[in-house]
């Protein structure tokens, strides 16, 4: 792997493994049927982003769970998520839609926890994490202290990156508060973020710059369905990561996996560059625009796969595939196996 490549810490991989088994999942068979090594998981070991969010999606789709590995309380079923996309891009702001947000989660099954929006001081905005109606403050003050740091560390990066998702833009944050001791996994980042981080704090989550809850939401359904589809990558990755070219065109390829993904040239132009900066660059980082363009339709096809209802040839269509024979073809050259033998596999597995 190049410096070039986007990573996160083999610890976020290895701790979500970790849970798995935990919870009575099969860290073998997962680490197996994703082609992960036990040397993949060294630590301070570079861990690659993209394989991270496919066995985060993965480990989801096998446990049954949407927030599993993040701090919800409780097991959320599949489908909750795009349920509260649906829910909250109807509203107008991002006040409005923090709200629902909130309240989406008294409502639905599996959460017991859930984000709460206060204005603590003129100009500062808070949301902070705390138990559904019917946990106590002092049951919720448990289910902190005996959760996992990552696990709450990640529920938080994951409200604050939907959130700037809701409103097209990144929501930078001026505190983020943990009710918990630094832990030994926390010390790097707090030492490189002092005045950002603050620990033993009387509430756990976030603050930020007030005047951004009337931005509008900018979502819709048309821009929920590519969202839903990449989850969880663009939520569990940081976006301060994805500063390699790479990184960048994948961003615009992914928006849409049809037949009608821009073409090398769009792409250039849209980064400021000529088409021959970009393969130049591209190549430097050990990839190429046709490369990338292939990765985001075969991530795309593993997540239309998984879904029962949507069909070969449906999933075929969406793709931007002419004909079904097509997308067979191309999945078994990117995979090794026909789109067949890989929903076997997603049954065997579940």
């Amino acid at each position: 792997m190049t410096q070039q490549d986007v990573s996160v810490p083999s610890n976020y991989a290895r701790t979500l493994l970790q849970t798995v088994e935990e919870s009575g999942g099969d860290r073998q068979a997962l680490m197996a049927e994703l082609g992960i090594a036990e040397s993949d998981l060294e630590p301070n070991k570079p861990f690659s982003a993209l394989r991270y969010g496919r066995l985060y999606q993965r480990v989801m789709q096998v446990m049954q769970d949407e927030c599993f590995g993040m701090f919800s309380g409780g097991k959320v079923r599949l489908g909750s998520f795009r349920l509260l996309c649906l829910t909250v891009i109807q509203t107008t702001n991002l006040r409005q839609a923090i709200v629902r947000a909130g309240e989406f989660s008294e409502i639905c099954r599996g959460f017991l926890v859930r984000s709460r929006l206060s204005e603590p001081a003129p100009g500062v905005a808070r949301i902070e994490m705390c138990g559904i109606a019917e946990i106590s403050d002092a049951e919720f003050d448990r289910m902190v202290r005996e959760a996992k740091p990552i696990q709450v560390r990640t529920s938080l990066a994951v409200w604050q990156r939907f959130n700037s998702w809701l409103i097209g833009r990144e929501i930078p944050l001026t505190g983020l508060y943990f009710a918990f001791p630094c832990p030994e996994e926390f010390r790097e980042m707090a030492e490189c973020y002092p005045t950002q981080l603050h620990f033993d704090q009387p509430f756990t989550g976030f603050e930020f710059d007030a005047s951004l809850l009337d931005a509008p939401v900018v979502q819709n359904q048309d821009t929920l369905m590519d969202f839903v589809r990449s989850a969880p990558y663009h939520l569990v990755i940081s976006d301060a990561s994805q500063q390699s070219l790479k990184a960048k065109v994948r961003a615009i390829l992914s928006k849409d996996v049809s037949g009608s993904q821009p073409s090398a040239e769009a792409v250039a132009s849209r980064l400021n560059l000529s088409v021959t900066s970009l393969r130049r660059k591209l190549q430097a980082e050990d990839t190429s625009y046709q490369r990338l363009k292939d990765e985001c339709r075969m991530e795309a096809a593993f997540h239309y796969l998984s879904c029962p209802e949507l069909t070969n040839n449906c999933i075929a269509e969406r793709l931007g595939f002419d004909e079904t024979s097509a997308f067979f073809r191309a999945f078994k050259k990117w995979t090794g196996i026909t789109p067949g033998d890989y929903r076997k596999g997603l049954e065997k597995a579940s």
